[in-house]
């Protein structure tokens, strides 16, 4: 991380280092710690979060690729400043937004996740497509991964620790009003300086600003085309999302899982904080075994151990419980790791970032389809058996490691017979 303070290495270019700290202010953000228990608090219902997580990645789903089309058409740099400036709306809706008051919350919480889907989709893969193409050398974007997981791993731990500690009124000895309104005023000012960073790109590629709807549907089928008819870039993107799916299923409803196991809230950041800094040291681990393994080896390794995390986690032990919480969050950071590195070699300069938003919007489908079945077998259990929300919510997390680990098995079995390849790229 020393060559991005010092302007080394791949960070002599502007648009690389640029690239790490608007992907710092954007993603790391002070309410993740306590997002699930925040909504809850204003005044939704369990269900009702549920469907806004269903609606953000509906917009997602929806803008995802179209997106990542006008990013190689008219410039990642527009892009960019666009998704900035949406995250900025996005915190303000939810700054304002009345407590308790029905379905008038509920509308002003759904336009918030709106804009957070229009934001998210907006940012992924432009800044990345952005940051690659400004590499003299495209061998050096291991080192640049290494380097930007641990600056967001780093800012996560600050963003965590004081996100759930000013949330936490008690802690502070301030109004619960104000403090539950703290967090999204941090994350309101991230925003703000993601657009003055924004501003601060140059195109590397410039693009056809009066590229219409035909251009735009014709870039998206032919990157959809390649993921889909690329025997390397289809497989990598259905293990990964495979993956994915679970991982940020249990990071969506983490603080309610750790209510269960009796932890405080103000420990939220605290745990979360030491997740992040484990993700400062994952990326070198990544690059070791993404040199030396086979990319079916890896994913072979990386399902193991979430598979294992998420059996651990279904045994619900008081306290002890959060381990495995922390150490499904690192197998994610390791398969981001090997998700950018693996398409990024596979995937052409003209075509890069829309490439990058059909994986962004696969692994959508396959977060909500994840969280969709997750909430489905709560509420079926809660209503066939009569369970309450916590027992409900135990027996989901029991069975949930052995679905996971037999839809892996088959995917590795598809993998083996159509032969991934041993190697990716020239490294």
């Amino acid at each position: 991380m020393s060559s991005l303070f010092r302007a080394t290495g791949p960070f002599v270019q502007s648009n690389v280092r640029w690239y790490a700290w608007f992907t710092t202010a954007f993603n790391a953000r002070f309410y993740y710690p306590i997002l699930a228990i925040l909504f809850l608090d204003l005044g939704l219902s369990l269900s009702q979060f549920v469907m806004l997580n269903a609606i953000w990645a509906a917009t997602i789903l929806l803008a995802e690729v179209p997106s990542g089309a006008l990013a190689d058409l008219i410039g990642r740099r527009k892009l960019l400043i666009a998704a900035a400036g949406l995250m900025v709306l996005e915190m303000t809706v939810l700054l304002v937004a009345p407590k308790d008051a029905g379905m008038w919350l509920f509308a002003f919480c759904a336009v918030n996740r709106v804009l957070s889907g229009l934001a998210e989709a907006a940012a992924s893969g432009a800044d990345e497509a952005l940051a690659y193409d400004s590499l003299e050398d495209p061998t050096e974007w291991d080192e640049v991964l290494e380097a930007v997981m641990k600056l967001r791993s780093a800012a996560m731990v600050v963003a965590m620790v004081v996100g759930a500690l000013v949330y936490d009124a008690g802690a502070i000895g301030l109004n619960v009003e104000i403090a539950h309104r703290l967090p999204i005023v941090l994350c309101l000012a991230q925003a703000v300086a993601a657009f003055l960073i924004s501003l601060k790109f140059r195109e590397v590629r410039e693009g056809d600003a009066k590229a219409g709807f035909a251009e735009v549907f014709g870039q998206t089928w032919r990157a959809a085309k390649w993921v889909l008819t690329t025997k390397a870039a289809i497989l990598i993107v259905i293990g990964g999302l495979l993956i994915d799916g679970v991982a940020r299923n249990f990071a969506t409803i983490n603080s309610e899982y750790y209510r269960l196991i009796e932890i405080p809230t103000f420990t939220f950041g605290f745990i979360a904080a030491g997740t992040a800094l484990i993700g400062m040291y994952t990326p070198r681990l990544s690059k070791h075994l993404a040199r030396r393994f086979s990319p079916f080896s890896n994913f072979a390794f990386t399902a193991a151990w979430m598979f294992l995390c998420l059996f651990l986690l279904g045994r619900v032990w008081a306290y002890w419980g959060v381990v495995p919480g922390i150490g499904l969050m690192a197998g994610m950071f390791h398969l981001g790791f090997l998700m950018s590195r693996y398409l990024h070699e596979l995937a052409s300069s003209d075509q890069r970032a829309t490439v990058l938003s059909v994986k962004g919007l696969l692994f959508n489908i396959g977060y909500g389809t994840a969280s969709l079945i997750f909430a489905g077998a709560v509420s079926l259990q809660k209503r066939a058996s009569g369970m309450n929300d916590e027992e409900a919510l135990t027996s989901t997390l029991e069975w949930q490691p052995w679905i996971f680990g037999a839809a892996f098995l088959v995917f590795l079995g598809m993998a083996k017979w159509l032969g991934m390849p041993r190697k990716i790229g020239t490294r």
